[in-house]
């Protein structure tokens, strides 16, 4: 595919205009001002358009967009307690396909080319995202409040199975993670074991990390430490961490996973909605950490719009600090992008650069809500819309066209979620 006469965003984060970008396979092999001699096939008119990185979705529960609208106007835990784990203690294998295969759809819709998930029936979410296209890196998250053996348990025979058998599938689209849930779900004997699986295996740990105060909180009742600590004393941090919210962090936090190497995933629209608080965004950057960008899942978002998320994103740290220079737009997309490819150990994505994965997204910049153009970066992060979202590929492969899937029956998904949801709810 050739992109003709298109804007871009460089590997800088640099706006270019009139540059051909073509793709051979799944990588970006060209960009230039130049119209190559190469035949590249299909040639796509991109005046009026601008052709970016797609977006890496740092953290949700694809399944969870079952409970779209479920548990509203409530706090986090009275919402896990009294909605969320009632509900999740019904689910069956094919209700968690076809809500991941709805979260795909609209991730798509929206320019998302990677979900960093963490759910359980691995095997339906696999199933799911192969179907749409797209990339995932899926982790089967541990909970367990016993000390039983936990490979004696089937959630854990179901880590050791599923990453024996879906890690590096489809040319590496899918990966496998390991997962806890979090300290407060999960017993030291649980977070020990799950850790020294993710240090023999090489794996990025995805954690729930001091999301609430009263998990912070009570963490250092429990174990005269933070979350951050514990899972430091645990080993946890002896592998990659992808740390979700991050919300209360204290300064130790802070400077053990800055050595640690962790990237950290802020969800802005989540815990503004669940009253969690507000990560110090601008803290995490100065220090240096990788910063990505996440949903959470629509549960507690409601919505997978990722240009939602990075104006939130940069937004609420200048009203919680006060300071209106904080979080640039140019480091706002550079968290939704690149931030999240390193987050999912995706090392050859997240930029327009020739060589790297063709993860692109396609964007109408001719619409009245782009004009004027002071600086593009900011129109991107602050006026751009969801619904500016022309195409979206993953691989090489258009997976989304102008309100058009390639493999996603979107009107039979809907009606499969609907039923699914039915069901469940009879069963309360």
């Amino acid at each position: 595919m050739l992109f003709k006469d298109v804007t871009i965003l460089n590997e800088d984060l640099e706006v270019e205009e009139h540059r051909y970008v073509g793709i051979k396979g799944s990588k970006i092999d060209y960009i230039g001002q130049a119209e190559p001699e190469q035949d590249y096939g299909r040639a796509v008119d991109g005046r009026g358009r601008l052709l970016m990185p797609g977006f890496f979705n740092a953290h949700g529960h694809s399944p969870m967009s079952l409970l779209r609208g479920y548990g509203e106007n409530m706090l986090l835990q009275d919402w896990l307690n009294k909605k969320i784990f009632p509900f999740e203690d019904k689910l069956n294998g094919r209700a968690v396909y076809w809500g991941t295969l709805l979260n795909m759809a609209e991730g798509l819709k929206f320019g998302i080319v990677s979900h960093s998930d963490m759910y359980f029936f691995v095997d339906d979410m696999v199933e799911a995202v192969v179907t749409a296209g797209c990339k995932a890196n899926i982790s089967r998250a541990i909970a367990q409040f016993d000390d039983t053996d936990p490979w004696q348990t089937t959630r854990f025979k179901e880590v050791r199975r599923t990453f024996n058998s879906y890690n590096g599938i489809e040319n590496g689209r899918i990966k496998i993670d390991a997962g806890i849930h979090g300290e407060y779900t999960a017993t030291p004997v649980a977070v020990r074991a799950i850790s020294e699986f993710a240090v023999e295996n090489d794996l990025i740990m995805h954690i729930h990390i001091s999301e609430s105060r009263q998990e912070h909180e009570e963490c250092k009742a429990r174990h005269g430490k933070t979350p951050v600590r514990f899972f430091k004393d645990m080993g946890t941090l002896d592998t990659k961490v992808l740390a979700a919210h991050c919300v209360w962090l204290e300064d130790d936090d802070i400077r053990i996973l800055k050595e640690s190497g962790a990237s950290i995933a802020i969800n802005t629209a989540s815990n503004m909605k669940l009253a969690s608080g507000s990560a110090n965004v601008p803290r995490f950057l100065k220090e240096g950490i990788n910063v990505a960008i996440g949903t959470d899942s629509v549960a507690s978002n409601n919505s997978l719009n990722f240009f939602e998320e990075m104006k939130l994103f940069a937004l609420l740290p200048k009203l919680t600090s006060g300071d209106p220079t904080v979080v640039t737009p140019k480091e706002t997309i550079y968290a939704a992008t690149r931030g999240g490819a390193i987050a999912q150990g995706r090392l050859n994505s997240g930029l327009l650069k020739e060589g790297y994965d063709a993860d692109l997204i396609l964007l109408d910049i001719s619409g009245p809500n782009m004009y004027p153009v002071h600086d593009m970066l900011t129109n991107l992060v602050y006026s751009m819309s969801g619904s500016d979202v022309k195409m979206t590929m993953a691989d090489g492969v258009v997976l989304y066209e102008n309100g058009e899937y390639r493999d996603i029956d979107v009107e039979k998904t809907a009606y499969e979620v609907k039923t699914s949801v039915e069901y469940i709810l009879g069963q309360l």
